[in-house]
């Protein structure tokens, strides 16, 4: 199956198109960009730098896709955006190439649904499954876990790593870590439980989820130091393995978590 390629739309010779590819009016594929099979694409879409789209995403109106970081460091260094399969990225949603003083590649992963006007900055490392409520923006070198879910206008700082399953509530900003399976809002964001609603539509038992509110009390609501929290969570992973998650995460954070 060919790819079917607007007459106003501006490919150039070196691009690598898939089958099945649609590509809308006046949208612009440069030189470094790969498409795969079945994507669409619509119109007015600008696909720069050295991008790797695969198959089966819904690219909407107006999105512009690895072009320059906004880094006054980046001095032209051969770095590129990568966006797996099945994703969905809705109009006026940017996501800027990665450096050389990180991953050097910003990448989207597998079935997210990225709704309009969502910004990912330089070196963002997006899991799968994840929704982007409109107008989240976040800055360089964020971490997301699969399944997270951001409301509207959520602002993540640079360096922020947020765990799988976390929720955050509609004009949240996330200075700190936000671990897995727990649910913020506010400016600044504390967290306010586990997101159990949304684990009970992936599947997760009951006992699953009584382990991790057990699990957020400790962390969240005894009025335990960091440290002994830790403690007391090593306890409890040998009964809710997710608990092991929310450990892991604390060894790695960076910028401590929110509290």
């Amino acid at each position: 199956m060919t790819a079917t390629i607007h007459p106003s739309a501006l490919v150039d010779a070196a691009a690598r198109i898939g089958a099945g590819v649609s590509i809308g009016p006046y949208s612009v594929i440069g030189p470094g960009t790969e498409i795969g099979d079945g994507t669409w694409i619509g119109a007015h879409v600008v696909l720069d730098g050295r991008i790797r789209i695969g198959r089966d995403n819904r690219i909407f109106h107006f999105c512009s896709l690895g072009a320059p970081p906004q880094d006054k460091k980046y001095a032209g260094e051969d770095t590129g955006v990568e966006i797996g399969n099945g994703n969905t990225i809705r109009e006026y949603v940017t996501i800027n190439r990665g450096t050389v003083l990180d991953a050097g590649t910003t990448r989207l992963g597998n079935a997210n649904w990225v709704m309009a006007y969502v910004h990912f900055a330089h070196d963002c490392q997006i899991g799968s499954n994840t929704i982007f409520a409109n107008a989240c923006q976040l800055a360089g070198h964020v971490t997301v876990g699969d399944w997270a879910v951001f409301g509207a206008t959520t602002l993540v700082h640079q360096h922020v790593h947020v765990g799988a399953h976390a929720f955050t509530g509609m004009g949240t900003y996330l200075p700190q870590d936000l671990p897995p399976y727990v649910a913020a809002a506010g400016n600044m964001a504390r967290p306010y439980a586990i997101n159990s609603e949304g684990l009970k539509r992936r599947g997760f038992s009951a006992d699953a989820i009584r382990g991790l509110k057990t699990a957020y009390r400790t962390l969240y609501r005894l009025g335990l130091s960091l440290e002994e929290a830790k403690r007391e969570l090593e306890s409890q992973a040998a009964d809710c393995p997710q608990v092991k998650d929310i450990l892991d995460f604390l060894a790695g954070s960076q910028r401590g978590i929110i509290r």
